[in-house]
């Protein structure tokens, strides 16, 4: 009886990598080539960038996957030099993320004092893989007490936070991104509200900005060889948010960045549509579950 437990267990484990396979759950594209690529060579051609976006819908489980399989064949080829970013953890959570990552508090302690995502248990394979083999994780994201001040008082109040608060974000001032990346917020929105909206679109920026600054302090490390990101995709589709502000901290980082979303026709790839979304394209299956 034992024996067969064991063996299920390891079927079931196995079941997620066995699924990547298949053309059912997913279809990955290049831009630039206009065609259809596997999984080993979109690896392949993200070796050569300094820094990775991968852009996903939070709730897609098949990315998730996808994201734990690219990390994977990344730190095959990179080895220790290879960082994980992600928009789940906040900044000041940094130290708390560190002493996990160490061995030095439990589990337990870390999904209380890094205010863990509630669907943490999606991201929770890759910062166990990162732990595992000892690589570097960055706590990106902008603390959202910041973000929230932002969106009640403006982006100029956040000139009136003591220096020990303001290390945990973009140095100020930054770059709002007016522009392309407002219509685009706007439109989200559902159009302009006067200043109400631009406030919110201030606290995305903030949320941005500190990702990208994040990533260009990690960049400029001599350890690091390539940093993997994880963003929802606004923050980096089209090349903007995100991305944008990065270049703006960092031009001569070589960047490629990845969008994922589910779409019903998603073996039927749209070039004039994805022309400027992003340098690799992942459509998944919109009728696979999703992970919430």
């Amino acid at each position: 009886m034992r024996h067969i437990t064991i063996q299920l267990a390891l079927l079931l484990f196995m079941l997620p990598i066995v699924s990547l396979a298949q053309d059912s759950l997913h279809r990955i594209y290049s831009v630039k080539l206009r065609q259809e690529i596997t999984l080993t060579e979109l690896i392949e051609k993200l070796k050569d960038a300094d820094v990775v976006f991968f852009g996903e819908e939070h709730n897609d489980s098949v990315a998730h996957l996808l994201e734990l399989a690219i990390f994977k064949g990344l730190h095959q080829h990179y080895g220790d030099g290879l960082t994980l970013s992600m928009e789940m953890f906040q900044t000041d959570t940094q130290p708390v993320l560190d002493e996990y990552l160490a061995g030095w508090i439990t589990e337990k302690n870390l999904n209380t004092d890094a205010r863990v995502w509630k669907n943490y248990k999606d991201y929770r394979p890759l910062t166990e893989y990162a732990r595992e083999n000892g690589l570097p994780v960055i706590a990106a994201n902008a603390p959202s007490r910041y973000t929230n001040r932002v969106s009640r008082l403006g982006i100029e109040s956040l000139t009136e936070l003591p220096k020990e608060a303001k290390k945990w974000i973009a140095p100020l001032p930054f770059d709002t991104l007016t522009g392309k990346y407002y219509e685009k917020f706007v439109g989200l929105l559902g159009g302009h509200e006067g200043m109400g909206n631009m406030k919110i679109y201030q606290s995305q920026n903030l949320w941005d900005a500190t990702m990208a600054w994040q990533l260009a302090s990690a960049a400029n490390k001599s350890s690091v060889k390539q940093i993997f990101h994880l963003n929802g995709r606004f923050h980096s589709d089209e090349k903007l948010g995100t991305y944008a502000h990065l270049k703006r901290y960092a031009k001569k980082l070589k960047l490629l960045n990845i969008s994922a979303f589910s779409h019903d026709s998603f073996s039927q790839p749209d070039w004039k549509a994805w022309e400027h979304l992003a340098d690799f394209i992942i459509v998944t299956n919109p009728s696979i579950k999703r992970s919430f």
